[in-house]
């Protein structure tokens, strides 16, 4: 079964340190080898050991699809040329002109849509979508405004918190995609962006989750069965 416990820096907020698309994994320069083991293992994909302005919250600050990379503006010119590294041609955008940071937090995204926080600029969002290469819709999850820490997306499903609202959900569903289920990690958190990670192969959840938590979070990405 590709859903995996994990824990870093002993923490099980998991979802916090590290960022997962379709293409690549990125995680902080501080993971010790035998966790980055594991996760070459587990997603099979180019695993980018980098911070961001010196931070290993990789998974709060970075919002990321297969076709971009949206950084905050303290990214450190070393960090900038560990993501470069990838080549390809993916996009990268530096929020230059954006005193926010925590694009984590306050982007959810998949490789259909994305959903940003209400409060950002209008040309915050420009630059969003089209560094990620999808329309991006402005909404709340749970009434709350940090969409990125309330949900987890892939191509296959979105986990998002227990409490979210039926016309959030159609939001979700309509923009994302996939179908929208809710639920919890680490024993009751809600906040699931900060305890999950994974695309539509494997999925990541931090150490605490319970049994229960994790049927869900396999049902909800679609994760469990797949080969």
């Amino acid at each position: 079964m590709p859903l995996f416990l994990l824990d870093a820096f002993g923490s099980a907020s998991i979802g916090v340190f590290m960022r997962v698309t379709e293409k690549i994994v990125i995680v902080p320069n501080q993971f010790p080898e035998s966790i980055v083991k594991k996760i070459e293992s587990w997603f099979k994909l180019p695993v980018v050991r980098t911070n961001i302005g010196g931070s290993v919250l990789i998974g709060s600050l970075i919002c990321a699809n297969s076709y971009g990379i949206v950084l905050p503006h303290f990214v450190r010119e070393e960090e900038l040329t560990a993501i470069k590294s990838l080549g390809g041609d993916i996009n990268i955008a530096i929020m230059e002109e954006s005193k926010k940071t925590a694009f984590g937090n306050l982007v959810l995204a998949n490789d259909y849509g994305a959903i940003a926080d209400p409060r950002l600029k209008r040309s915050e969002i420009k630059i969003i979508s089209d560094t990620l290469g999808v329309d991006v819709a402005q909404g709340e999850i749970a009434g709350l405004p940090y969409v990125g820490a309330l949900a987890v997306a892939t191509n296959k499903g979105v986990l998002a918190h227990p409490l979210l609202k039926p016309e959030e959900e159609r939001v979700l569903s309509e923009v994302l995609k996939v179908q929208v289920n809710v639920g919890t990690v680490n024993c009751g958190i809600p906040y699931v962006g900060t305890g999950l990670a994974g695309n539509t192969r494997v999925a990541v959840v931090g150490s605490l989750t319970t049994g229960p938590e994790l049927f869900i979070i396999g049902q909800a990405l679609k994760v469990v069965g797949e080969e």
